[in-house]
């Protein structure tokens, strides 16, 4: 059986296995680009947080409520979250986790990243997720470059990157095409880019860049709603 990826726009990804339904940063209501409403998901089992601004905590606590998912997020965005009425059960670890840090849940690890941007509580963060089948994707958040992400190519086989792309909040084209060879990652999906007027509205100039920087990633440019599959 097959794992797919889809994107809800912006930085909202359902992930798709045999066993399970991920989502991460699953912000529908309010996104001008999200393909459907909150309330046609019916089902998940984990739903991660890189942190805790509107367009990516988005409706977390409403989604895990209405299905019962687990919770993946920095300990201070989890506790948050118990704050406005999250059963803490339903927190992994009961307090979340936090930078370096792994956490398994029915097979899949999580290990949370750093992460350059700004929040209201904790700190930013990325997610290098290792599902079940040994596929590994990495959900950078919001972020610029660092160069550390040499480290994630070389501590883990990536074979998906979702990497911010839109500027103005987080890297542009030329810091994620960079990104890319530093991640070695043999494909990358663009996010966070074409939901606002200020972000940047086309791929096209980040996909010449990967062909230059990191040839040997594979460039796939999602549009809202669209549906891939991975293995």
């Amino acid at each position: 059986m097959s794992t797919f990826l889809t994107w809800h726009g912006h930085a909202n990804f359902e992930i798709t296995t045999p066993d399970q339904t991920i989502f991460v940063d699953p912000w529908f209501s309010g996104n001008p680009k999200a393909d459907i409403p909150l309330q046609d998901v019916h089902s998940a089992d984990l739903v991660l947080v890189t942190h805790d601004h509107g367009d990516h905590l988005g409706d977390a606590l409403q989604l895990c409520r209405q299905t019962g998912a687990r919770l993946a997020a920095q300990v201070e965005v989890a506790g948050d979250l118990i704050h406005q009425g999250l059963d803490q059960s339903q927190v992994l670890n009961g307090i979340g986790c936090n930078i370096g840090g792994t956490i398994e849940y029915a097979g899949t690890r999580i290990t949370m990243t750093q992460a350059f941007h700004s929040c209201v509580s904790g700190t930013p963060a990325g997610f290098i997720i290792r599902l079940k089948n040994g596929y590994t994707i990495y959900h950078a958040g919001d972020t610029g470059i660092f160069a550390d992400m040499k480290t994630w190519g070389e501590l883990y086989p990536i074979d998906l990157a979702l990497l911010p792309t839109g500027d103005v909040f987080t890297m542009d084209a030329e810091q994620a095409a960079l990104a890319c060879s530093f991640l070695q990652c043999r494909t990358v999906v663009p996010m966070h880019w074409g939901t606002f007027p200020a972000l940047a509205q086309s791929m096209d100039h980040f996909a010449d860049l990967v062909k230059k920087k990191a040839p040997d990633t594979r460039v796939v440019i999602m549009q809202p709603g669209e549906r891939i599959e991975l293995v």
